[in-house]
C-alpha cells in the first residue's frame, strides 16, 4: 500500500495541473472567440455580405450585417391591434424586446430547458427598419426549437389600416452561423409549410375576414442569414383581420 500511495499522490498533482492549465486556456479562447464570431467576422460581412450570396428578387429581409435573411412570406392587413389580438388568439406570443434582463433569462430557459413563451427575437431588418412586431409558438419546454415571424408596418390602404409584411419561419434548434461562428438558431428549410401553418392558426380564431393568396415571385431555394438552405414557391398569403 506504501508503494502506491506516492503514485496516487503524484497522479493527483498531475490532473490538477493540467486541469488549471485547460481552465486557463478556455479563458483565453473564450474572448478569442467572442471578438472573432460578434466582431470581427461581422464587420466583415457588411462589406461583402451581398456580393457573397446569389440576390433573388423575392422580397426578403436582412440581418444587421447585410447578409440575405428569411423570405417575406406573409402580410396581414389590419390595424396593430387586430393584429395583436389576432396573434394571441392563435396561441402565439408577443416575443420581448432585447435588454440584458431578458437576454440572461433567453439563456437560461435555453440551457436549463426552461419555460420562456416570449423569448426576445434577434433583430432582423425590411427596407433599413427593425421588425416592428414578432410572434412566436414554442414547440418544445424551451425557446430551442419555436415556431415565430417577424413582422414590418407598411402604409395601408385606408386610414388606420397597415400592411405588416412578415417572415415566418420555423426554429429547429440552436448551433452556429455559418458565414460568422454567432450562436443562433437554425430554420426549417421548408418555409412554406410555416407560412401555411400560421394562416391556419389565424383562421381557427375567426378573426380573419378572407384571406388572399398573392403569386409573388418564386424563390426556389435560397440561403439565410445563418448559412441554412430553405425552398420556397414564392406565394405570400394574406390574412384580411376582422
Amino acid at each position: 500500500m506504501s508503494h502506491f500511495g506516492p503514485i496516487s499522490r503524484a497522479n493527483v498533482r498531475f490532473v490538477r495541473v493540467w486541469f488549471s492549465r485547460l481552465v486557463s486556456f478556455v479563458f483565453l479562447l473564450l474572448p478569442a472567440y467572442a471578438l472573432t464570431a460578434y466582431v470581427l467576422l461581422p464587420a466583415a460581412w457588411q462589406r461583402c455580405a451581398r456580393r457573397a450570396i446569389v440576390p433573388t428578387t423575392h422580397p426578403i429581409s436582412y440581418t444587421a450585417e447585410g447578409i440575405p435573411a428569411d423570405p417575406i412570406n406573409v402580410a396581414l392587413l389590419g390595424t396593430r391591434g387586430e393584429v395583436i389580438a389576432a396573434m394571441r388568439a392563435a396561441g402565439w406570443a408577443l416575443a420581448d424586446p432585447i435588454t440584458v434582463r431578458s437576454g440572461l433569462r433567453d439563456a437560461h430557459s435555453v440551457l436549463f430547458d426552461r419555460s420562456y413563451p416570449s423569448a426576445p427575437m434577434s433583430t432582423h431588418y425590411l427596407a433599413r427598419r427593425p421588425q416592428d412586431l414578432a410572434f412566436e409558438q414554442s414547440a418544445g419546454r424551451s425557446p430551442r426549437r419555436r415556431h415565430h415571424i417577424r413582422l414590418w408596418k407598411m402604409s395601408g390602404p385606408s386610414p388606420g389600416q397597415a400592411v405588416w409584411l412578415g417572415a415566418a419561419t420555423y426554429d429547429s434548434g440552436l448551433g452556429m452561423s455559418r458565414f460568422t461562428g454567432e450562436v443562433m438558431h437554425h430554420i426549417d428549410p421548408n418555409v412554406d409549410a410555416e407560412r401555411n401553418k400560421l394562416a391556419q392558426d389565424l383562421l381557427a380564431t375567426q378573426r380573419v375576414a378572407k384571406l388572399r393568396i398573392l403569386p409573388g415571385t418564386a424563390v426556389a431555394a435560397s440561403l439565410n442569414g445563418g448559412g441554412d438552405f430553405y425552398r420556397s414557391d414564392g406565394k405570400i398569403l394574406v390574412p384580411v383581420l376582422k
